[in-house]
């Protein structure tokens, strides 16, 4: 009998990106499969069962990467070597194994999504332990400078956003038919909106006859409070449409502020991807998600902050790809609205063409697709009633040998 092909999303709340990913795969399968597909997005770290170090660790990374940053940055660069990322999967095996075999126990999936790389090695571990192999493809969600721990050979598909994160999933280990190009997933609203902005505008309650910028800060944006100062003085002829990103005191700092423009003030919304395409422009940090959603939606981007790690890489590829600029201060954020929107708006133009040039605003799409393949596979395999695919041991052994692989790379 005909069932409905089961998919799980692992994801995690460390920030809006590996979550807003998951959610995108997840309306694009409902969209493309309907009823034919049963999907779940869960978070393992939320699990009461894991160590309460990893468990606040997605609250606690706000704090680290805007208070300590130089901390977070070396950090980050000292586990992206070989012996500390080994160290790093070996300890998050011991303590996500029994939650993440229990969901696959449970929810009996078809293919595992992956948007947060911590759940790799626990997967492969369970796997190997009780024989119970399912396709898994994770997908990344950092432009170019991608962490090592995102690629690891228990997967069927790595998913990645650009070229240059490619090269770093061959030099990883993968082979070359398990590392594709998609793009980063984003809301599949940004694929089917087709409005003019000022219509949009209007119906969101905005003035539709003014150029418009969309401020997005959150907790992780050190510097959008005197941005917004220098902004609100500068007698521009430009309307605000500012986002806290979910950050209540910026928040309420918003709106105690005498405001001497046209202003519109939002905490935490659901609608970015409308309001994305209702502005002339975006001024953000260079996260791998609002980046990508910007990029989808043809809009400029200004980089207001750019955190350590893999920020940088993202930060570079916009810049380089003449879609973005970073203002290192607020004059400079003023110097650059000014040239962007002078005259008839020419350079702003410019990069609004090639932020759709860079898009993929269908990533979710082709994500979604590629997953529906295998999960296909995967159920036809237990309906036809065969035996259930092993690990063998050359399988089994082969991850070793890949991270030898990788050690002597570095190593030379």
């Amino acid at each position: 009998m005909y069932r409905a092909k089961r998919i799980l999303i692992l994801t995690a709340d460390a920030g809006f990106g590996h979550r807003s990913a998951a959610n995108a795969i997840a309306v694009a399968l409902q969209e493309l499969h309907g009823d034919a597909c049963e999907i779940t997005v869960a978070n393992p770290l939320a699990d009461a069962r894991v160590p309460a170090l990893l468990r606040h660790s997605q609250v606690d990374h706000d704090r680290l990467v805007r208070d300590m940053r130089e901390l977070y940055r070396i950090g980050y660069e000292a586990s992206d070597t070989s012996f500390p990322s080994l160290i790093v999967e070996s300890a998050l095996t011991l303590m996500l194994f029994e939650v993440l075999g229990d969901l696959i126990k449970e929810r009996r999936p078809d293919a595992v999504v992956i948007t947060y790389p911590m759940y790799q090695a626990p997967l492969a571990a369970f796997f190997a332990l009780s024989r119970r192999r399912v396709p898994v493809v994770t997908v990344v969600t950092d432009l170019t400078t991608v962490h090592r721990l995102w690629f690891h050979d228990v997967v069927d598909l790595c998913l990645v956003p650009t070229e240059q994160a490619r090269e770093l999933a061959l030099e990883n280990g993968l082979e070359p038919d398990k590392v594709r190009i998609t793009g980063i997933p984003v809301h599949p609203a940004l694929a089917r909106e087709n409005r003019p902005p000022p219509l949009i505008r209007r119906e969101l309650g905005w003035r539709p006859d003014m150029p418009t910028a969309l401020v997005v800060g959150s907790k992780r944006v050190s510097n959008l409070d005197t941005v917004l100062r220098v902004l609100n003085h500068s007698g521009l002829n430009l309307q605000l449409v500012v986002v806290a990103g979910g950050d209540d005191a910026l928040y309420e700092r918003l709106q105690a502020t005498e405001w001497h423009g046209v202003v519109h003030l939002y905490n935490y919304v659901s609608n970015m991807p409308e309001m994305m395409c209702a502005a002339d422009c975006i001024l953000c940090k260079a996260g791998g998600l609002i980046v990508t959603e910007a990029l989808a939606a043809g809009l400029p981007i200004l980089l207001i902050d750019v955190l350590p790690g893999q920020e940088c890489g993202n930060a570079e590829y916009v810049i380089n790809g003449g879609a973005a600029e970073l203002a290192e201060d607020p004059i400079a954020v003023l110097e650059t609205l000014y040239h962007w929107f002078e005259g008839q708006g020419d350079l702003l133009a410019q990069r609004a063409a090639r932020a759709r040039a860079l898009g993929r605003k269908r990533a979710a799409y082709d994500v979604a697709e590629q997953v529906w393949v295998l999960a296909e596979a995967q159920a036809s395999l237990e309906e036809g009633q065969r035996p259930r695919r092993r690990i063998s041991l050359r399988r089994l052994f082969s991850r070793p040998k890949v991270r030898e692989r990788r050690l002597n790379r570095s190593e030379g």
